[in-house]
């Protein structure tokens, strides 16, 4: 239980009403009540306010006035909300300590602060700092490092050599460390190329559950300070993250691409390799890109939904274009022509 005055206080925000009531969780504007907090941060939401029976709304100034009962008017509600959130999270504190039915290699080093759950395997010179929560099943590969106040969920898997930085969390089934994806062609097929480089993971970095992130083919992959990867996301080998760069579910980078700080690529998109992305660019979903980005900016590829028999007609013409345009560029050089003989005359 938080009081009102606690919260407003966080979030640095002023309370309209009653501050010394006791506030038990968070809930959504249309399925609040008594003892709960919400939040209004969209203008689509604003005629919900009215009817709203949270116990106190996060809110902006202009919107104050339509809150039922008590309100904290802040500068930003969403972030406010997402900074209370953790208040309320389901996870358990840590619980220092070792699991029995662990495997632990004798040159593995352990904080006496982290927690080591059930079936957990730790090979040799693994390092586990302080603060830190290992998940049932996870593996964790020689020479890895998870560094302080991380959490790894389980049934994960480190392959040898990767480093997570602090305050990571890494959700369940997420693959760090898998060979790339290196092969050269022979007369018979394929020569595997062996992955000799490893991951290095910044801080404050969170990776969704199904996420893989590959070993770099000589020197590391890289993944940058605050740096969010969204569930099913495909990292390959040798590809660097720029810090606090987000990316939406479903979406695959291909090798050794370079995406800057601060850029967002939302869902399904693709990313071919050895592109360079600058800072601050965005991405819209299920966008391929195929060149390097060297200008910020928002960016699409693709066509929207349309009616089944349109989108027929429209692939056709689609095919078509090159015909089209070599027919244009040839009446094109007609007209010039022509023009040219009338001014002659």
């Amino acid at each position: 239980m938080f009081s009102i005055a606690q919260i407003a206080e966080y979030v640095q925000g002023q309370v309209i009403g009653d501050d010394k009531l006791q506030i038990a969780e968070l809930s959504a504007l249309t399925s609040s009540k008594t003892g709960c907090i919400s939040f209004c941060a969209r203008s689509q939401s604003v005629k919900e306010l009215s009817c709203c029976e949270a116990s106190v709304v996060l809110v902006l100034e202009k919107d104050k006035h339509l809150v039922k009962h008590t309100a904290i008017v802040v500068e930003d509600p969403y972030l406010a909300f997402a900074k209370i959130s953790q208040w309320f999270d389901w996870r358990d504190s840590i619980q220092p300590g070792v699991a029995k039915n662990t495997v632990i290699a004798e040159s593995a080093l352990i904080s006496s602060s982290a927690q080591i759950c059930s079936s957990v395997v730790l090979g040799e010179n693994v390092l586990i700092e302080e603060g830190c929560y290992i998940g049932a099943n996870t593996v964790i590969g020689a020479n890895c490092k998870v560094a302080a106040n991380s959490r790894i969920e389980a049934n994960v898997t480190l392959y040898a050599n990767v480093h997570l930085g602090k305050n990571c969390i890494v959700h369940s089934g997420a693959v760090l460390g898998a060979d790339g994806f290196g092969f050269a062609r022979k007369a018979s097929g394929w020569q595997k190329i062996y992955q000799l480089g490893g991951v290095r993971i910044g801080d404050d970095v969170e990776i969704g559950a199904s996420t893989t992130i590959d070993r770099g083919a000589l020197t590391d992959t890289i993944i940058g300070d605050g740096v969010k990867l969204d569930n099913q996301v495909q990292i390959a080998h040798n590809v660097s993250l720029g810090k606090h760069t987000a990316i939406a579910g479903c979406t695959a980078i291909a090798g050794s691409t370079h995406i800057g700080e601060n850029c967002t690529i939302a869902g399904m998109s693709g990313v071919t390799g050895h592109l360079q992305i600058v800072a601050n660019t965005h991405i819209t979903a299920m966008s391929l890109v195929s060149h390097s980005i060297k200008t910020a900016g928002v960016y699409s590829s693709g066509t929207a939904i349309e009616p089944h028999q349109s989108w027929k007609r429209n692939v056709v013409r689609f095919r078509a274009l090159d015909k089209m345009a070599k027919r244009l560029k040839s009446l094109e050089n007609e007209m010039q022509q022509f023009a040219q003989k009338v001014k002659e005359k």
